[in-house]
C-alpha cells in the first residue's frame, strides 16, 4: 500500500473532531458522499473520487467561470470528466454548486440539478445519478462519457468550437466568447489511441483554450498500471506540443490553482497538468491499490476511512452546514456577475451586429437557418450518371454556403469523400501559422478517423452543425463515437463513401460488407444509402432537416445511374425511407428492392422481365429506419403483406433483410469479404447481374 502523505491542508486534525478549515470540510465532504453512494449502490468506483476531490473542489469553486443559476451561458467553461467511472465525482460538485435544473423550454429556478435524495440513488433506475455522466439526462453535465478517451476527444471539439466562434462572431469591444476547456482524464484515457489522435491535433492545433487534468494514480483494474503502462506521458505530451506541467501532491491546492492559472495564461499550446495522486486517499488499508478502483470500499473501511478525516463515523451523505454556502460563494458568485455581464454585452452586440446575433441565436436554439435549401440542384437523367460522393459533394458545398455554421472535413480522405468545401471564404479551419484561420471551415483531421468521430461530437455539443467523412469500411474505427451521437441526440452527419465491393481493386480490406448492416442496428441513428444523385439531393435535404440524432450517408465510389424521374417516381420518396420506384398494370407478380447503386441493378432487371410478361414492382429502400417510423398504412402500401414473392439486392451481408423478403423471399447479398478485381468482374463473381435478379424474381413469381 501507498503511504498516506498529506500536505497541511489535508491533514485530519485527530482526536474525532471535524476539520475546522472550511475548504477541508468540502473536500471531505465530496470524498464521504462519493464512498457512501457507492456504497449504497453496491456498485461503482470510490477511489477516483477520494483521490481528486481537492483538484475538482478547487478547480470548481475557485477557477471555473460557470453560472450555476444558468447551466446554458454560452460563454461558460466547460467542464469534462472524460473518466466517467468517476462521475459521483461530478454528481457531488453538480449537487454542492447548487447548478439548477433544465426542463423543456429552459432553466428550472425552483429546482436543482442533484438534490441529496439523488445522490442517495446514485446507480439506482431512473435516478438523475446513472453510473457514467449522461449529457442531457443530468443538467451540469456537458457531454456523455464512460468509454475511456471519449471525453478527451469530445473537449478537442469543444476547444475546435470555441475557437471558430471567436473568430466568427467577436468583434472590437465585444468578446462574446474567450472561455475554456477543462478536461479530467487518467491512466485509461492516456491508453486509449482515440486520446492519442485527439492530443495530437490539439497539438497540432494550437488550442491554448484547453486543459487537460491528467489523474496520474498509476492504477488500474488489474493493479499497478507498471504492467502494461510505463512510457513517460510527460515527454509524450511535449512532443506533441502541448505545455506540460506537474501536480506533484493531489492534496496541494494552493498549487494547483498556480498551475491553472499558468495553463490559463498559455495562450498558444493546450495544457497538459499531470496530478500525482493515491487512489482512495484516506482509505487505511485500500488506499492506492486497484481495490480501491471500481468496487465499494465495505462498512468497515469506510467507517475508519471517515475516521482518519475526522468525519463522523456513522452519518452516510452527511453534508455539514455551511459547506455549500462556501462552494457557491465561490463558483456561483463569480459566475453569476460573469453570466450577467455577457448578457448585458450580448444586449449591445445584438443592437450593432443583428444579422450576427440572429445566427447565434440559431446555433443556441440549434435551429435551421433560413434558405438553407434554396440552391440544392436538380440532376437531369443520365445513363452514364455521376458517382453519388460527387453528387453529394455537389450538394453539400450549396447546403453548406447557406448554412453558415455548417463545418467539417475528412480524415485525410476529402479528395476521395468530396467533402471539401470549396465556395469562397469556407477556407480551413488551421491556426496562422500553418496558413489557415481559426474562422475556416474544413477541418483536416489527419488519418484519425476514432478521434475525428469523437470531436465532432464536441463539436455538435456547441450546436455548430458538423460532419466528418471517410471510407464506410472504416466506420469499424467510429462505431464509439457514432453510438455516442445517438446517445447524446446529436446531429452529427458521418459520410461513408466507397460503399460496396464497388470499391473494386483494393479488395476485401476496404470492401464494406457488415457495417451497413451494424450501422442500422444502432438505434437512433438514421442511415440513408441513396441510388442516385437525385436521391442524393433529397437524402441531404432530410438529413439537414433531422436535428435531434446522427445520420449516415453510404455512398458509391463508382458512377450510379441518374434515374430519369418522368418514368420512375420522384425522389421526394426518400423522405419516407423506402418508395415505389415503378409499378406493374395490375397486382405485380414480383417485388424487387435495394438500395444505393444495385437499384440500377433492379431497374435492368425489370426491363427485362417486364418483356417477358411478368409484373414487377420496383422499390428503392435508401433507409430502413425513415421506413419502420411510417405507418403501417403506408409501409404495406409500398410492400403489401399479400405479394410474398420478393427479391432484395443489396452489395452487403444478408442480415436484417428478412424482415422485408420474409421467409419466403430472396436475397442477392454478400456471405464473405469480396475480392481484389475490377468491380465488373467482382459483381459477376458475387452474382449481382441481371441475369441472377432476373432468374431469383423468376423463382418467386413462379415462371
Amino acid at each position: 500500500m501507498r503511504s498516506l502523505t498529506t500536505s497541511p491542508l489535508m491533514a485530519p486534525e485527530g482526536g474525532g473532531a471535524m476539520p475546522t478549515n472550511i475548504d477541508t470540510l468540502c473536500i471531505n465532504t465530496i470524498r464521504t458522499l462519493s464512498m457512501d453512494a457507492v456504497q449504497k449502490a453496491n456498485s461503482g468506483h470510490p477511489g477516483t473520487p477520494m483521490a481528486l476531490a481537492p483538484v475538482g473542489y478547487t478547480l470548481w469553486r475557485d477557477v471555473l467561470n460557470y453560472d450555476p443559476a444558468n447551466p446554458l451561458w454560452p460563454n461558460r467553461d466547460r467542464f469534462v470528466l472524460s473518466i466517467g467511472h468517476a462521475s459521483m465525482l461530478l454528481y457531488s460538485l453538480i449537487y454542492l454548486a447548487g447548478i439548477r435544473d433544465i426542463r423543456p423550454g429552459g432553466v428550472s429556478n425552483d429546482r436543482p440539478a442533484l438534490t441529496l435524495e439523488d445522490i442517495e440513488q446514485f446507480r439506482q433506475l431512473d435516478s438523475l445519478t446513472p453510473g457514467h455522466p449522461e449529457y442531457h439526462h443530468t443538467a451540469g453535465v456537458e457531454t456523455t462519457t464512460g468509454p475511456l478517451g471519449q471525453g478527451c476527444g469530445n473537449s478537442v471539439g469543444m476547444a475546435i468550437a470555441e475557437k471558430w466562434l471567436a473568430e466568427h462572431y467577436n468583434r472590437p469591444g465585444f468578446k462574446l466568447f474567450d472561455h475554456h476547456i477543462y478536461t479530467m482524464c487518467g491512466d485509461g484515457d492516456n491508453m486509449e489511441g482515440v486520446a492519442s489522435e485527439a492530443a495530437s491535433i490539439a497539438g497540432h492545433l494550437k488550442l491554448g483554450n484547453l486543459t487537460w487534468i491528467y489523474d496520474s494514480n498509476h492504477i488500474s483494474i488489474e493493479g499497478s498500471t507498471r504492467i502494461a503502462f510505463t512510457e513517460s506521458v510527460h515527454k509524450r505530451f511535449e512532443a506533441y506540443g502541448w505545455h506540460v506541467l506537474e501536480l506533484k501532491d493531489a492534496n496541494d491546492t494552493g498549487d494547483f490553482r498556480r498551475l491553472l492559472a499558468e495553463a490559463k495564461a498559455e495562450t498558444s499550446r493546450p495544457t497538459l497538468i499531470i496530478v500525482h495522486s493515491i487512489i482512495g486517499w484516506g482509505a487505511p488499508h485500500l488506499a492506492g491499490t486497484a481495490e480501491a478502483h471500481g468496487s465499494p470500499l465495505g462498512v468497515e473501511e469506510i467507517r475508519e476511512t471517515k475516521k482518519f478525516y475526522g468525519w463522523p463515523e456513522d452519518r452516510d451523505f452527511y453534508v455539514p452546514d455551511g459547506v455549500a454556502e462556501h462552494f457557491q460563494a465561490g463558483i456561483a458568485t463569480r459566475g453569476a456577475a460573469a453570466s450577467k455581464a455577457w448578457d448585458e454585452l450580448f444586449a449591445a452586440y445584438r443592437a450593432k451586429y443583428p444579422a450576427e446575433a440572429a445566427q447565434l441565436d440559431h446555433i443556441f436554439a440549434g435551429t435551421l437557418p433560413e434558405g438553407w435549401d434554396r440552391d440544392i440542384p436538380v440532376f437531369d437523367a443520365d445513363a452514364k450518371g455521376v458517382a453519388s460522393r460527387a453528387s453529394s459533394g455537389k450538394v453539400l458545398n450549396e447546403i453548406a454556403k447557406n448554412y453558415p455554421w455548417m463545418i467539417g472535413g475528412s480524415a485525410d480522405l476529402s479528395p476521395s469523400t468530396k467533402t471539401h468545401l470549396t465556395f469562397d471564404g469556407a477556407g480551413d479551419f488551421q491556426p496562422p501559422q500553418w496558413g489557415g484561420t481559426y474562422g475556416g471551415r474544413n477541418l483536416h483531421f489527419g488519418v484519425r478517423e476514432h478521434a475525428m468521430g469523437s470531436i465532432s461530437n464536441g463539436l455538435a455539443l456547441y450546436g455548430i452543425r458538423a460532419y466528418c467523412s471517410g471510407f464506410l469500411i472504416f466506420s469499424d474505427y467510429m462505431k464509439p463515437p457514432i453510438r455516442l451521437s445517438s446517445l447524446m441526440k446529436l446531429p452529427v452527419t458521418y459520410i461513408f463513401t466507397h460503399d460496396s465491393i464497388g470499391v473494386g481493386e483494393d479488395g476485401p480490406t476496404h470492401q464494406p460488407i457488415e457495417q451497413l448492416a451494424q450501422l442500422r442496428a444502432t438505434p437512433g441513428v438514421t442511415v440513408l444509402r441513396p441510388a442516385d444523385a437525385n436521391e442524393v439531393a433529397e437524402a441531404w435535404r432530410t438529413l439537414v432537416q433531422i436535428t435531434d440524432r446522427p445520420s449516415v450517408l453510404a455512398l458509391s465510389r463508382q458512377n450510379l445511374p441518374t434515374i430519369c424521374r418522368k418514368t420512375y417516381a420522384p425522389a421526394t420518396g426518400l423522405a419516407k425511407g423506402a418508395y415505389v420506384l415503378a409499378d406493374a398494370d395490375g397486382r405485380p407478380d414480383v417485388i424487387l428492392m435495394a438500395t444505393g447503386s444495385e437499384v440500377g441493378l433492379i431497374i435492368k432487371a425489370a426491363e427485362k422481365l417486364k418483356a417477358d410478361g411478368i409484373k414487377v414492382r420496383l422499390v428503392s429502400m435508401p433507409s430502413w429506419d425513415l421506413f419502420e417510423a411510417q405507418p403501417k398504412s403506408y409501409r404495406d402500401s409500398v410492400l403489401p403483406p399479400d405479394i410474398t414473392a420478393r427479391v432484395a439486392v443489396e452489395q452487403a451481408a444478408q442480415l436484417g433483410w428478412d424482415r422485408y423478403t420474409g421467409l419466403a423471399g430472396e436475397t442477392i447479398v454478400m456471405h464473405g469479404f469480396g475480392a481484389s478485381a475490377p468491380a465488373g468482374q467482382l459483381e459477376v463473381k458475387f452474382g449481382f447481374t441481371v441475369d441472377a435478379v432476373v432468374a431469383a424474381a423468376r423463382r418467386q413469381a413462379g415462371k
